[in-house]
């Protein structure tokens, strides 16, 4: 995606891409708005900040494995948010079609500017690319910036488990999305 410029921030410039490689301070930028996402309850999955060697581990990882594609979005430069698309095992062939797209955040900081719109787009074309015609997620319901935005998207909620998460000794449903990129005969 190109970058473009934030009108509501002075001349902000927003931009997505797909990372193959960390360079610069894309390690350290991309821990510490993964920190803040979770210290403001947008963490996937960690209810706290795990170690930095944890989230560095965990992030290098990420570039590890074959069936997953890391995209980014930046503000100023700065990595403020991501989401990894994740394909089915090889061993899957059954679902070989359908992506998940996971571990989707943006940084308290960046919000209200389009990144995280701006990833999910990055998602589904990247997605597009590879033959992907289903993108499958899903998240708590306390996330509801982000259900706005997958709902705005075409997005279609199939089902919600009422016993998803606990998030401070509450339980928290979940909900379960799918969205079409291309058309599919079904039974």
């Amino acid at each position: 995606m190109a970058p473009m410029t934030d009108g509501r921030t002075s001349g902000a410039t927003i931009s997505v891409e797909r990372v193959i490689r960390y360079s610069g301070t894309d390690l350290d930028d991309l821990c510490e708005a993964t920190e803040s996402a979770i210290t403001e309850g947008g963490g996937f999955g960690w209810l706290k900040p795990p170690p930095r060697q944890v989230l560095e581990n965990y992030w290098k990882g990420v570039l590890l494995v074959p069936e997953r594609r890391l995209v980014v979005g930046r503000l100023d430069g700065v990595i403020a948010g991501s989401a990894q698309l994740s394909r089915a095992p090889r061993n899957n062939e059954a679902q070989a079609f359908a992506g998940t797209l996971t571990g989707a955040f943006v940084a308290p900081w960046a919000r209200r500017r389009g990144i995280g719109r701006g990833i999910v787009l990055e998602i589904e074309s990247l997605a597009r690319e590879i033959g992907l015609a289903v993108l499958n997620l899903d998240l708590r319901d306390t996330q509801r910036a982000a259900i706005r935005l997958y709902e705005g998207l075409g997005y279609m909620r199939w089902g919600t488990h009422p016993i998803y998460a606990r998030v401070e000794e509450r339980i928290v449903p979940g909900h379960y999305y799918y969205k079409l990129l291309e058309n599919l005969a079904t039974p």
